[in-house]
């Protein structure tokens, strides 16, 4: 039986229907496609054994460091466990970050095992310094293993995977901290009125988005938690920011329906707004189920490792710089510290308007303050003056009001330095970063066209990023724009256009600057074109932002400001 093989530590009363074996005894397949297919539809999943096996399995095909301590070490050092009562009582080390060791369905002595086994890995691994997901992946596992050693054994493989690109758990600080970040990036991509909603209930958005891998690995109910693991093993981390956005987005589902929509909430200290996502994930049983969970989680499109890579090395080495690579209680800086309302100071925005425009950027930016770089007011309307002031800074913030009273502006990813490269002609550069914005009469973002509509990538690229180099654009909007080329590395490597087969260029022309004006968007039009004096402007749709006209299509400047990102740490 199930319970004599693989489940000493199972308190089967508490199993529920998983309790019940049933469907395929065993798993014959060797291709990892079908392999992969097999994990998401639950093919072991009725099956307790077979489900342990197939664990095994994978977790065996682990590429590891040459010396992975396995079942053998735990016995030489802990002894035999069965002849020893394990307490729960061991305290767990510092690294896991107070997180308890979550029941699941294990009876009283699994979960003092769990702690038996976290502390000898703490003893094998000591350049582990943060790894808070360990006690939900070992009290998880310890479901599936024959004794403790096994179980020491998978997650020593796991802990020593070496396989490029690829992680499972992680291991330091500096790991944990930008997938956080990343976490909050993906967010605001993916699942905007998710993300709309925290910023209008909580004080700070980064605090809550720090639980992000617990919602997952210890607040998900056991038969939900167990349906992620197998395809987790099989697919790797990518799958947990998955889970936990569609977890984001059931949960706004449920304040929407429960609370007659976004409008009336109220912001609240952060902890409040944790409490009540950790209780509503704890509970989801009630209204979702695991296959609805996981649906959910691969119904995002345009979401790749690569992408999470890419954007995952980007938020570490903005980390690096900051200096941030162990914790301490002043490394989180929220939005309004970043924006103390005492000393921050625009003619065009409130301290609260701009942090809600901090909530929509790139998380990496978020530990930096708003610096003033160019305003019309002190600067006079000079382009030039504007240029001279900008360049050198990236990214930037740009803000307009107009005579009219309409307040709107663009989060321009890149520096307006990169204008030169395209000579004399009005050159597009940029990333998929960059959107634009109003704030007056009401508040709307609009993001790069692909986010929102995936099928205008008709596929991700996959040859070496040095084969590729912006080419030409020609529209008859734009008098005929070029979009230069740009060497690689130079551009930030988030969303750069090149990373995507576009079924046309026009959906990838972000920014564009030289004497006689600057525009923001292109494509059938602009978002944004602003004169030489810095004095009119023009509004209307473009392709790449998808936009409405952010103002009247015609409108005069009263006020022009700029920002940039003043590293806060450095305070």
């Amino acid at each position: 039986m199930a319970e004599e093989d693989y489940g000493s530590f199972v308190d089967w009363n508490q199993m529920g229907d998983l309790a019940k074996s049933s469907g395929p005894t065993k798993v014959d397949c060797k291709d990892l496609k079908e392999f992969k297919q097999m994990a998401r539809q639950g093919y072991w999943a009725k099956n307790h054994k077979l489900r342990a096996q197939v664990y095994q399995q994978l977790i065996k095909a682990i590429p590891c460091r040459t010396v992975t301590p396995d079942a053998e070490v735990y016995r030489d050092i802990m002894g035999n466990a069965a002849t020893k009562k394990p307490s729960s009582n061991i305290p767990l080390p510092d690294f896991v970050d107070d997180n308890p060791v979550p029941r699941y369905c294990l009876k009283a002595d699994g979960l003092a095992s769990a702690h038996r086994i976290i502390n000898c890995l703490a003893g094998q691994f000591p350049d582990i310094s943060h790894c808070p997901s360990l006690p939900a992946v070992t009290s998880l596992l310890l479901h599936f293993s024959k004794d403790e050693a096994q179980c020491f054994e998978h997650i020593s493989r796991m802990l020593a995977c070496n396989e490029p690109g690829k992680r499972l758990l992680d291991q330091t600080f500096l790991a944990y901290e930008s997938g956080c970040m990343t976490f909050g990036d993906l967010a605001i991509k993916y699942s905007a009125a998710s993300h709309k909603l925290i910023v209008a209930t909580s004080q700070d958005v980064m605090e809550v988005y720090s639980d992000w891998q617990r919602w997952v690995l210890g607040d998900l109910p056991f038969s939900h938690v167990v349906r992620v693991l197998d395809v987790y093993l099989v697919e790797g981390y990518k799958i947990l920011f998955r889970v936990a956005i569609a977890l984001l987005k059931f949960y706004r589902k449920s304040k929407a329906g429960g609370q007659g929509g976004q409008a009336n909430q109220q912001q609240q200290e952060s902890s409040k707004v944790r409490a009540d996502i950790q209780a509503f994930v704890k509970g989801i049983a009630s209204t979702v189920t695991p296959d609805k969970l996981l649906e959910k989680a691969f119904s995002i499109r345009l979401f790749s490792r690569k992408e999470i890579t890419l954007l995952q090395l980007t938020n570490e080495k903005s980390l690096q710089q900051k200096g941030i690579t162990v914790k301490q209680k002043s490394s989180r800086r929220n939005v309004q510290l970043a924006l103390n309302p005492d000393t921050f100071s625009s003619e065009i925005v409130s301290a609260k308007e701009m942090r809600d425009i901090w909530s929509w950027i790139p998380e990496r930016f978020a530990l930096c303050q708003p610096q003033l770089l160019f305003t019309t007011s002190t600067h006079g309307c000079s382009l030039n003056r504007f240029y001279s002031h900008c360049e050198g800074y990236e990214p930037t913030l740009l803000l307009i009001r107009t005579t009219d009273g309409d307040v709107c502006g663009a989060f321009l990813s890149t520096d307006w330095e990169e204008r030169k490269r395209g000579g004399n002609k009005l050159s597009f550069f940029g990333t998929g970063e960059c959107f634009v914005f109003r704030l007056k009469p009401e508040m709307e973002r609009y993001e790069w066209v692909v986010i929102r509509h995936p099928e205008l990538a008709s596929a991700i690229k996959t040859q070496d990023p040095e084969d590729g180099a912006a080419s030409e654009v020609q529209t008859s909007d734009n008098n005929g724009l070029a979009q230069p080329e740009k060497p690689v590395g130079d551009l930030s490597p988030f969303l750069s256009a090149r990373h995507f087969n576009l079924n046309s260029k026009n959906t990838s022309m972000f920014m564009a600057g030289n004497f006689d004006s600057i525009i923001i968007g292109g494509g059938e039009g602009n978002a944004l074109y602003i004169d030489a004096e810095l004095n009119h402007g023009r509004a209307g749709r473009c392709t790449t932002f998808d936009n409405p006209p952010l103002c009247a299509e015609n409108f005069q400047v009263s006020l022009l400001e700029s920002w940039g990102f003043e590293d806060a740490m450095s305070k």
